[in-house]
């Protein structure tokens, strides 16, 4: 074992500090229970809510752990991928995505550049992450107008938030076979009642994704085939430093984590990127306030994001956002049963992308929120209400370098209100009904607005529309749970129907060789069902469970009849659970159907079945508990492609999902 890591890892500078830093702090490491709160994203933190959420913690994120937040939270029922190859995917949460999808860090804003492009990836990186929560449905408008499709919360304890007793941390070493991954990790906390320190760092290096094909590459001027998707191989590293003091009724933390990656973007041989995020943040929080109010807590962030595009090695179009976030939220006591929180937030960002290939202008975006969200519990259930007002300013400030963005320059002024509500009533001790529904509306993004020019991404000369307005939709969501001891079952239904949809579609005309498309608004309606539970197969000295789950989405542009793009076609899925001891295994595959409702000019994907495997194994060892884990993936070596990828219609046949993959790893904390 030992020889197989020490071939899957080279010695870099972030892998020895981290190795470093775990052997002083292992010398001194004292046993701490670690305790997790059930639902985050609840402003209350209830165990209990209306909305549908899944949540992934440290043992989920250890078997299914990816290199990018898409990729790890793609297959949860309802949540698929933008997929642009290996490095860069974010999350689609029932047919929506880009920026009606909220990516949050510890519940604020993350303020990259991931939306704006298929291309971008996501600062985040599941090596440094404590837990994932995917809430999904309009009640989720509590962190946005943005957050009519969902909210994904990426939280970390990089500012530690309680008291904790001694020295506590985490080491994380993998390989794998389909991409070459050789990938280390680590975390040290160590505190008291009075303060907190964490420190943590990781370094991830892949090669160029296996598939079951042979692909042509053209890196160096000749055409090469090889069973890879070319130009996918990447490198990534960060870390972060976070303190935070205490007392008897709050704290008061603050942190900065830096993220980096060099990868390939796969739709161009030639092309790699180079990203580069920084972050500040600032956290606090005062219970057990005199009066009516109980608590209040803020949280401030910087964020600096720069994306670089390099053409065989020589810089090119150079992205960049700059951002601050300011949440602040008040907790009162019960008012005639009803608890809550309200608050405001603020946020301001400064986007540049300099180079030939800038399809958006310079902009400015300023907003101002304030909401509430109340719950009143009873014997028979719960009722959740919500309400949020925005102003929102987007300033096109042009682009020196491009004449085409003269005609663009100008303020855009919009005021989004939205409001929920959502119940739960329990019919019995095993039996829950929840639902929901949402007025919400948004404000359209700068490059809605104000794009012209290029955008190989998409393969495609993007043109904003300054004429739009709101989005609005309607949304609603029923559902029905049910859980006896480890049995359960969860079934819910949506549907939204947006009387402005904005999205980007084709058109007839011709730019620079290239289609155009154009941001319009159009009528739209998605509709569904989600579906998971569990069943108990055996129960002896071992377990055997049975998990399954099932989900479809069918959207319709309204206006022209046709189906909107790059939705998920039908999934179904089952995986065999066993546990003994220290042991554990799971075997699984996820049906996909072929998606054949595409609209005119997007490809037909066929059906296809990946087949998995996992086995772990827990041991003691001193203070120290280890956790070895082998997984495979795609078994079978299927070839397949993505439904929901920009790569299907403009590059299909270059980039399939990748090919059988073989991952070993440990995991020690202490």
């Amino acid at each position: 074992m030992q020889l197989f890591f020490k071939a899957w890892l080279k010695p870099t500078p972030i892998a020895v500090a981290v190795g470093l830093l775990l052997w002083t702090a292992g010398a001194s490491a004292q046993n701490a229970p670690v305790s997790e709160v059930v639902i985050t994203g609840n402003p209350l933190g209830r165990d209990q809510t209306a909305l549908p959420v899944s949540a992934l913690g440290r043992a989920d994120l250890l078997e299914r752990g990816q290199s990018t937040l898409g990729e790890t939270l793609n297959g949860l029922p309802g949540v698929s991928s933008t997929y642009f190859g290996p490095n860069a995917s974010r999350p689609i949460i029932r047919g929506l995505d880009g920026d009606r999808i909220r990516v949050l860090n510890n519940s604020a804003s993350s303020l990259d550049a991931s939306a704006l492009s298929y291309d971008h990836a996501v600062p985040l990186d599941v090596l440094s992450t404590e837990r994932i929560e995917v809430l999904r449905g309009p009640a989720a408008l509590q962190f946005g107008g943005s957050a009519v499709g969902g909210v994904v919360n990426v939280i970390d304890n990089r500012i530690p938030r309680e008291p904790m007793s001694g020295v506590l941390g985490k080491t994380q070493v993998q390989g794998g076979t389909g991409n070459g991954e050789r990938s280390v990790a680590g975390l040290v906390e160590s505190g008291n009642e009075r303060w907190g320190l964490h420190v943590d760092g990781f370094d991830r290096r892949t090669g160029d994704v296996r598939v079951p094909a042979s692909l042509a590459c053209d890196k160096t001027g000749e055409t090469r085939y090889a069973r890879s998707i070319c130009n996918s191989a990447s490198q990534s590293r960060g870390g972060a430093f976070g303190a935070s003091t205490f007392w008897d009724h709050g704290y008061l933390g603050a942190s900065v984590n830096t993220y980096q990656s060099d990868y390939g973007t796969v739709a161009e041989d030639r092309v790699t990127i180079g990203m580069k995020t920084t972050r500040y943040a600032l956290e606090g929080q005062v219970r057990q306030l005199p009066g009516w109010m109980d608590s209040v807590k803020a949280r401030l962030s910087h964020t600096d994001y720069r994306h670089t595009e390099f053409d065989g090695g020589i810089s090119g179009t150079v992205f960049a956002n700059k951002g601050q976030d300011l949440h602040v939220e008040a907790r009162h006591r019960p008012l005639a049963g009803w608890q809550g929180v309200m608050g405001a937030q603020w946020e301001a960002s400064r986007f540049s992308a300099v180079g030939d290939e800038a399809f958006a202008p310079f902009s400015n975006t300023r907003s101002q929120a304030l909401f509430v969200h109340e719950e009143l519990t009873a014997a028979w259930g719960q009722v959740t209400a919500g309400a949020r007002w925005e102003s929102v300013r987007v300033e096109s400030l042009g682009n020196p370098a491009l004449d085409r963005f003269d005609e663009g320059v100008g303020t855009k002024k919009f005021t989004p209100f939205s409001v929920a509500t959502g119940a739960v009533f329990k019919l019995s001790p095993e039996w829950r009904l929840t639902g929901n529904a949402a007025m919400t509306q948004r404000a359209p993004k700068d490059y809605e607005l104000f794009a012209n020019g290029p955008h190989l991404a998409t393969h495609a000369w993007e043109i904003g529309n300054q004429g739009l307005g709101l989005e609005k939709s309607n949304s609603l969501d029923a559902g029905v749970e049910w859980k006896s001891g480890p049995n359960r079952l969860n079934v819910t239904a949506f549907a939204s129907q947006f009387a402005n949809y904005i999205g980007l579609m084709n058109s007839a005309d011709t730019e620079e060789d290239l289609p155009v498309q154009r941001y319009q608004g159009v009528k739209a309606h998605f509709q569904g069902l989600e579906a998971s539970g569990r069943q108990r197969l055996w129960h002896n000295t071992s377990t055997l469970d049975l998990d399954w789950r099932a989900d479809t989405v069918r959207a319709t542009n309204e206006t022209t009849g046709e189906p909107l793009p790059r939705i998920a076609p039908l999934r179904l899925g089952s995986t065999l659970v066993y546990g003994q001891g220290a042991w554990s295994a799971k075997w699984g595959a996820d049906w996909h159907a072929a998606q054949t409702r595409v609209p005119v000019g997007s490809v037909n994907t066929p059906a296809y079945t990946l087949v998995s495997a996992s086995v772990a194994y827990r041991q003691r060892w001193d203070a120290t508990s280890l956790t070895w884990f082998a997984r495979i993936d795609n078994l079978t070596d299927q070839l397949a492609y993505s439904a929901t990828s920009i790569l299907t219609s403009t590059a299909f046949g270059k980039s399939p999902l990748p090919g059988r993959s073989f991952k070993l790893g440990v995991q020690a904390s202490f």
